[in-house]
């Protein structure tokens, strides 16, 4: 008989998620995990069953640009796949960006409303990027008191009726910027009392949007970011049909092809100025700390998907005659994975707590100056660690990995874009040196860290918690030494977030194994906790390597 290999199959992905369950336990009131726990496991068997079938079954269909009609009319109409049309019901019933602004959760709105994504969105085929830019977009225009247009926006936006609820874009990349937006060519000039924006937009990933807040210069103002101003502008009429706007293609990119990202210009779109005629990039800031944050949970949740896959398979393949699972270098290989994944999972939660603290009202000063710090690092550290870990499931699969048609080789395409958008690993590193400048974000990392580490008592934690007060020194010490030059302090920016990064997330593993350890949840995070810290923690180097660098690439 001829034998064929099973492929991965995924159970439900709420009740076989060993850490999530702990979290939620720690994390949430008993009323609250009662109250919601019947949704989070329909969403995670949603995920590893019907929603996981339909994307392996519609693996071959993109999105499709029709430019013109058969009478020769400019349409531009985008055409979603299945898994995109689902998605939107799923999004509006499911609360996927109104959870987020539930008062009645106080500052846990933001965890209840990233679990549910966390729970759901991995089978959704980056349907999260719409919802990220949505969010961001809504607390935007909350923050910029504009009266008229959060009365207009909000509900939309906020929806949970599908056939109301509206998506947003964030059009800021030009040819000429990239993550540089103070280079924006798009011009903003007065028609009346009406404003009309004209320009191209390289790269937007909201192409199905109904709205959208963008940057551009009001003619007259001054180059550089504080000339550019920030508009909110509505894609189509009441015909559906697009104002003004044309969609010049479709880009051909190497992961989330699922995801209709696309260049466009703008001739003359009716746009309106949310918050004055300046500092356009100041004032759409609450955008990018949203979507950043939406980065880092959804790197966890490729991570958590390609382990679940890898797991999955292990018990199935057999080879040199035994099953995957039984091969002791495959298992230790795996657990490394599986501990990067869950101080990813632990990082990015907190970054998502902090959120819902400050946009509660019930954050502290050093929580308030720890997020502004940690948000860059946590988008920054998990996108490096979902490409590593798509990477290293993809070849446990071996040859299977490396096929388009089993679809795992999307595991790494989709992480890929992770470093990249909503700014680079190098872009984000800077920022984090930015954030520093703030008189006591320092002393609150290291309290917190501290803190982390205090707690954690066990003596099987003692030398993690001594390699991560280590790195954590050692990081200060840098800091102090490079400040005064500014080339040497560049040039170390990344290995000095990243050593952040880890340290940080070793920090929340140490407590969290204490916690479980506390509670008779058994030695699972313990286990984790001592693997990460074995990892390489500290990436600072005390040289200065700039005259070698220069000599490397020159």
């Amino acid at each position: 008989m001829e034998f064929h290999q099973s492929p991965p199959t995924l159970g439900n992905q709420y009740d076989s998620d060993s850490l999530l369950r702990e979290y939620l336990a720690r994390t949430l009131p008993q009323e609250l995990l009662e109250r919601f726990e019947p949704e989070y496991r329909a969403l995670g068997e949603l995920n590893g069953g019907e929603l996981f079938a339909l994307s392996q079954a519609d693996l071959e269909n993109e999105p499709v640009h029709t430019q013109w009609d058969a009478w020769g009319n400019r349409i531009d109409h985008v055409e979603v796949t299945e898994v995109w049309k689902r998605a939107q019901a799923i999004s509006a019933e499911h609360g996927l960006v109104a959870a987020g602004y539930d008062e009645s959760l106080g500052s846990l709105a933001r965890v209840h409303q990233h679990l549910l994504n966390y729970l759901v969105q991995a089978s959704l085929d980056t349907y999260n990027c719409p919802l990220a830019m949505t969010d961001g977009a809504a607390r935007t225009l909350l923050d910029s008191g504009n009266t008229e247009l959060i009365e207009h926006a909000l509900p939309r936006l906020l929806s949970r009726d599908p056939k109301t609820m509206w998506t947003s874009g964030q059009w800021m990349t030009e040819r000429i910027g990239g993550s540089d937006v103070g280079q924006t060519e798009t011009v903003a000039r007065q028609d009346g009392d009406t404003w009309r924006l004209y320009g191209t937009k390289w790269f937007t990933s909201a192409t199905t949007a109904d709205m959208a807040l963008t940057l551009a210069r009001p003619e007259g103002n001054p180059p550089g970011g504080r000339g550019l101003a920030m508009f909110y502008l509505e894609l189509r009429d009441a015909e559906g049909r697009l104002q003004n706007l044309h969609i010049n293609r479709l880009k051909d990119k190497f992961g989330t092809r699922k995801l209709p990202t696309a260049e466009l210009t703008l001739d003359g779109v009716v746009a309106q100025p949310v918050a004055g005629l300046q500092n356009g990039v100041r004032n759409i800031t609450p955008m990018l700390n949203i979507t950043r944050t939406w980065n880092a949970v959804a790197a966890v949740i490729g991570m958590r998907r390609a382990i679940a896959l890898t797991r999955d398979y292990a018990e199935k393949r057999e080879a040199f005659g035994a099953k995957l699972i039984d091969k002791p270098l495959h298992v230790d290989t795996m657990a490394d994975t599986v501990a990067e994944s869950q101080g990813a999972f632990l990082l990015a939660f907190r970054v998502v707590e902090l959120l819902g603290r400050i946009e509660a009202g019930e954050a502290s000063e050093s929580e308030e100056l720890f997020s502004r710090l940690l948000t860059p690092i946590g988008k920054l550290t998990t996108g490096k660690q979902a490409v590593s870990i798509a990477s290293e499931a993809l070849e446990s699969f071996g040859g299977a990995g490396y096929v388009n048609d089993t679809g795992l080789s999307r595991l790494l395409a989709d992480a890929q874009v992770l470093p990249i958008w909503e700014g680079t690993t190098n872009v984000l590193s800077l920022d984090t040196l930015r954030a520093l400048k703030q008189e006591g974000v320092w002393e609150a990392f290291v309290q917190e860290i501290g803190a982390r580490f205090e707690s954690s008592k066990d003596a099987r934690l003692s030398a993690a918690v001594e390699r991560g007060r280590a790195a954590t020194q050692h990081a200060g010490q840098w800091l102090g030494s490079a400040l005064p030059e500014r080339e040497l302090l560049e040039a170390g920016a990344r290995r000095f977030a990243m050593t952040l990064g880890r340290v940080a997330e070793l920090a929340l593993l140490c407590d969290h194994a204490q916690w479980c350890l506390d509670h008779g949840k058994g030695e699972r995070a313990l286990a984790a906790a001592r693997r990460f810290a074995r990892s390489r923690i500290d990436l600072i180097e005390d040289d200065d390597f700039m005259s070698e660098s220069r000599l490397l690439v020159d």
